[in-house]
């Protein structure tokens, strides 16, 4: 399974950034002929994401080294429901404030356990 991985700095980093922004009307909107992916309402939806799916073994892997130990797994098969790849899109991110998170898998996880391991 391959999952997309978000740093929450850069998730913030987002947010702050269309916070800043606000949104119009979409001029492509046309209530005579609408579309559903346009709208007259002054909103904006967006996936934060880092856009890179990672294979879940390598994200436990990086937990794995940072921690110094092995996970204890237990593998199961698919779920219903599970879906066997899943990643943001987020181009309407880019083009709305230029932005894109890109903390690298590894970086991320070092850092949230350097946090963890000071907090608690």
């Amino acid at each position: 399974m391959q999952r997309d991985f978000t740093y929450v700095d850069d998730i913030v980093e987002a947010v702050l950034r269309v916070n800043d922004r606000l949104p119009a009307p979409d001029p492509a909107y046309s209530a005579a002929n609408p579309d559903p992916a346009t709208s007259d309402a002054p909103y904006r939806v967006f996936n934060i994401g880092n856009h890179q799916p990672v294979p879940w073994m390598d994200f436990i892997g990086c937990i794995e080294q940072q921690l110094g130990r092995q996970a204890e797994k237990r593998l199961l098969p698919m779920q219903p429901g599970d879906l066997a790849a899943t990643y943001a899109d987020t181009a309407a991110l880019e083009q709305w404030i230029d932005f894109a998170p890109s903390t690298p898998l590894a970086e991320g996880i070092a850092r949230f356990v350097d946090w963890y391991h000071h907090y608690y």
